[in-house]
């Protein structure tokens, strides 16, 4: 298989294999295509060339393409069967992390029903308890397939059941080793596993020091223990220490990922999570909050002009450097908070001793406002502007500079020590208020220095 370029060439292939009705050449397309490509195909189909992809992939491909395609076009294809169909023609065959994950897109009464449907008893009850845990916890990412083992037994008995557990498991990375309750005491390596003799004992050579999370544990710290430790699979627990599923690592990588969008748009100024498939009224609904306050930022900018309106008619060089000054203060606000709100995603940084952090960001930004300050008093020195103004801007650009700077820290962090996403505070939020008060300090210090100098 080799992965393909998904553009409009190749969806008008396709378009050509389902007026021809060639579906021989359409399976030997499909057949060396990888299912997240296939996926990107069908997002750009409609409902009925979707089904006629489908209806040409083996059942086992047909989960993982469903999983991996965008959720307003699954949510399309799906709306096509009934809950029956779509319990036992998909659901059944997937893994029960991949189950749960689509299965949470649908209203409560239709997730029911469709997990109602299932024909094993056993299997629906593990799905109705997954996404019955809280979002955004390890326990809603966990899928219950695993290996485990009972510390008391031997090494032959253990590889005996692996291949009686192996039937349900796609991957086996690790063998978990329980203790007659089910909780979690260790856990032994394939390799391990092979290297020792068949009569051992498991309790001998399991290794005890096992890394572990709670199924209550939000899903940020799962990403930063997995980074930390470098770990593959991740065994997960109920609150009694009883092993109850794992998390693998491409589950955290698409959880980084969405994370890493989320924070992207809300640093954007977008308030939902959207992408360019969805409507137009979605996507306006999502933008518009932010640019409403930007407006009423410009509002507000519009009436500090107009109490400073004497000031510029007498001075009136000095509308020349509101740009900049603007400029500058939404610039250095942005650059902070943007280090900040990194810091704190990637558990790098924590809420505590937010003074001295503030105190180093005034470090930093002393520095930098000193280079500009610098910079702009021999610019307009050097095109004869009046001595006043030089001064006046200089002294309003480092002093815009360091208060962005402690504007931009200190707001992320407020926020995260609230339990709100700090990713709010960057962008339109930062920008516009750094822009207001940027002006402000600017015909403030205008006002003095013009008078005294």
């Amino acid at each position: 298989m080799e992965k393909l370029q998904v553009d409009n060439a190749l969806i008008k292939q396709f378009r050509s294999w389902f007026s021809h009705n060639d579906t021989v050449a359409l399976r030997e397309q499909l057949v060396q295509m990888y299912p997240p490509d296939i996926a990107a195909v069908i997002d750009r189909l409609d409902t009925d060339e979707a089904r006629q992809v489908m209806n040409a992939l083996a059942k086992e491909i047909v989960v993982k393409v469903l999983v991996e395609m965008e959720e307003q076009g699954r949510e399309n294809f799906l709306s096509t069967f009934t809950p029956y169909d779509i319990a036992n023609e998909f659901i059944e065959n997937m893994d029960s992390d991949d189950a749960a994950y689509v299965l949470n897109h649908f209203p409560n009464a239709v997730k029911e029903e469709i997990i109602s449907q299932l024909q094993d008893i056993e299997y629906a009850s593990s799905l109705l308890n997954l996404i019955s845990y809280e979002d955004e916890t390890a326990g809603s990412l966990m899928a219950v397939e695993l290996v485990k083992a009972y510390q008391n037994w031997t090494v032959a008995q253990c590889i005996e059941e692996i291949r009686l557990q192996a039937e349900n498991v796609e991957s086996i990375y690790i063998v978990y080793v329980t203790d007659e309750m089910e909780r979690l005491v260790g856990l032994i390596t394939l390799k391990n596993l092979i290297l020792a003799q068949p009569s051992s004992n498991i309790a001998d050579v399991y290794n005890k020091e096992v890394i572990s999370v709670s199924t209550s544990t939000k899903i940020d710290e799962v990403a930063n223990i997995t980074k930390k430790y470098d770990l593959v699979v991740l065994p997960v627990v109920d609150p009694l220490g009883r092993l109850v599923g794992k998390i693998t690592v491409d589950d955290v990588v698409d959880l980084i990922k969405e994370e890493a969008d989320e924070d992207y748009q809300l640093m954007s100024g977008i308030t939902e999570d959207v992408d360019s498939t969805d409507k137009v009224w979605v996507l306006s609904r999502a933008r518009l909050p932010w640019l409403l306050i930007g407006l009423l930022g410009g509002i507000a900018s519009s009436r500090i002009l107009g109490m400073y309106e004497g000031q510029i008619m007498i001075h009136p060089e000095m509308a020349f450097f509101i740009p900049l000054i603007a400029a500058m203060g939404g610039n250095v606000g942005v650059q902070s908070s943007a280090i900040v709100v990194q810091g704190l995603a990637n558990d790098t940084l924590g809420t505590r001793n937010i003074g001295q952090k503030i105190l180093k960001e005034i470090r930093v930004a002393l520095v930098n406002g000193i280079i500009c300050s610098a910079l702009i008093l021999a610019y307009n020195l050097s095109v004869n502007h009046a001595y006043e103004l030089a001064i006046t801007v200089s002294i309003a650009l480092i002093t815009v500079i360091i208060f962005a700077a402690v504007f931009g820290t200190f707001i992320p962090m407020f926020l995260s020590r609230l339990k709100i996403d700090p990713a709010i505070a960057t962008g339109p939020f930062i920008t516009t208020s750094n822009d207001l008060l940027g002006i402000v300090i600017y015909f403030s210090i205008g006002r003095l220095l013009y008078n005294t100098l």
